[in-house]
């Protein structure tokens, strides 16, 4: 399998026949998973959570329509999954499984349009730090997942200044922060060059606006730590913007 790093959005990604319709191609082109392992920028906590295995969603956002608080996404039990991320992690560095947290919208608003059966086992992995070259030891130790057909996925958005938006429509203007932050990124990416991705407090145009916190660009370095060979240039899948916010995702192999 391999892995990638997606946009989630919020909610009304659900009804974007644009963005929905990308994601679900992207998930038909893929190999079928035999389970999914998602960090999600929502989970931040640390040592390393594990998700309960099933469990009702986290509807982790507000001043949205009522019905997105009715939707479900019961996917199979991941306690085998489970287990096996736990054993790969050293005994310095032991992972805890929460008893009752499910999914965050970050994790099932982007997996409910991709693989809408809600018939592949699901764990998320919480966001134990911002520290890119330990979130790419994380990605790294997850790396032998791939090969047993687990779909590693790092979920985020590229750009996230919420604070600084001044239109709330799909199709707003995209303001130069997010435009300059995600060219950026785009050709970093693009060289392959994880050291200027990581070193982006220094070297990223738009900052703090475009990440005023950063954990919706730091699931993005599991993803390439968990690549066979991290400074290969990936493939961009996804691009364009969402209410001004950049889409750009990314899988490697």
């Amino acid at each position: 399998m391999p892995a990638l790093y997606i946009g989630h959005g919020a909610p009304p990604l659900l009804d974007d026949p644009v963005w929905s319709g990308q994601l679900a191609a992207w998930a038909q082109d893929l190999p079928r998973p035999k389970a999914i392992l998602i960090v999600s920028a929502h989970w931040e906590s640390a040592p390393v959570m594990l998700s309960a295995t099933p469990a009702p969603l986290v509807y982790d956002f507000g001043g949205f329509a009522p019905r997105y608080y009715q939707m479900t996404y019961e996917t199979p039990d991941a306690t085998a999954l489970a287990a096996r991320v736990a054993a790969m992690m050293p005994a310095s560095e032991p992972v805890h499984q929460q008893s009752s947290r499910g999914l965050d919208h970050g994790a099932w608003v982007p997996l409910k349009i991709m693989y809408p059966d809600a018939d592949i086992p699901v764990l998320q992995m919480s966001l134990p730090t911002d520290d890119p070259v330990k979130l790419m030891e994380l990605g790294a130790r997850l790396r032998p997942l791939r090969d047993e057909g687990v779909l590693i996925i790092g979920s985020g958005f590229l750009t996230h200044g919420l604070p600084f938006l001044t239109e709330w429509r799909i199709d707003a203007a995209v303001p130069g922060w997010s435009s300059d932050f995600d060219a950026w990124a785009g050709e970093a990416l693009a060289r392959g060059d994880v050291d200027a991705l990581a070193d982006y407090r220094h070297q990223a145009p738009g900052l703090p606006y475009a990440h005023p916190t950063v954990e919706h660009y730091t699931p993005l370095f599991v993803t390439l730590g968990a690549a066979t060979t991290p400074d290969e240039p990936g493939l961009q899948v996804i691009d364009g913007f969402w209410m001004g916010l950049s889409k750009r995702s990314l899988q490697v192999a």
